[in-house]
């Protein structure tokens, strides 16, 4: 257990170190990306909570498993994110998922259910994740499935979807998570066109961005007021 919490947390460490993200080049870079993860995970939490895999699915929702094809990529658009993932052939898709257990127990008879909604948040606050593989109806869990949306979004060249879906699979097991820097959308995208980006991550961070401007800009604002009317009453007491 100690051992497996500290290959973890050496994990983490180093997915926020400057030389793999050069992006966050000191304290302050680091703090700030923090904040705005938090910010993030906050204005979704609405999504996180909506439900997850294995909860309040909605009804029996029947898919064309003989449309997809291996290395495709699966989209499950919900209301403020969109969950990614490589469909490997046979039911299979391999996504990243956040799960707390992960960090908690090696049985893998626990970690392999259904990741409930409880474990996702927790894994998202905590920053691990796991790339895994589940069946097609409990990566949707419900919802209407894209395939291969990105490829027209992003107006990238894919790869050969053999190669994608390859890729996929020499991913999978524990991973750090970040809601900016490594999501299910960062391992799509590396599988499918070569590079991890996350438009909607990029999107969200930048809407971020501009309320804590916003906010750091009515501090500072409250702050003078409350200041000049300070110096303007002790000069009117002299």
């Amino acid at each position: 257990m100690d051992k497996r919490a500290s290959a973890l947390r050496n994990l983490l460490f180093l997915s926020t170190n400057a030389k793999l993200n050069p992006r966050m080049k000191n304290a302050m870079l680091e703090a700030v990306s923090l904040v705005l993860e938090k910010l993030l995970f906050m204005s979704n939490f609405k999504f996180f909570s909506s439900g997850a895999p294995g909860e309040d699915k909605a009804g029996n929702t029947l898919y064309e498993i003989n449309s997809f094809l291996r290395g495709d990529v699966l989209e499950v658009p919900r209301t403020h994110l969109t969950h990614y993932g490589i469909y490997l052939g046979d039911n299979r898709v391999a996504h990243m998922m956040p799960d707390i257990l992960l960090a908690l127990t090696e049985d893998r008879g626990l970690t392999q259910k259904v990741v409930s909604n409880k474990r996702l948040i927790l894994g998202v606050i905590c920053r691990v994740a796991s790339i895994r593989v589940d069946t097609v109806e409990d990566f949707a869990y419900g919802a209407e499935i894209l395939v291969n949306h990105l490829d027209r979004s992003l107006k990238k060249k894919a790869l050969l979807n053999e190669e994608v879906a390859q890729r996929a699979e020499k991913l999978l097991g524990i991973t750090p998570y970040s809601l900016l820097w490594n999501n299910c959308e960062h391992f799509v995208t590396y599988c499918r066109f070569g590079i991890a980006i996350s438009p909607q991550a990029d999107k969200h961070a930048d809407e971020c961005r501009v309320l804590l401007q916003n906010r750091c800009h009515l501090i500072l604002t409250t702050t003078s007021i409350f200041a000049w009317r300070r110096r303007r009453y002790s000069g009117q007491v002299k």
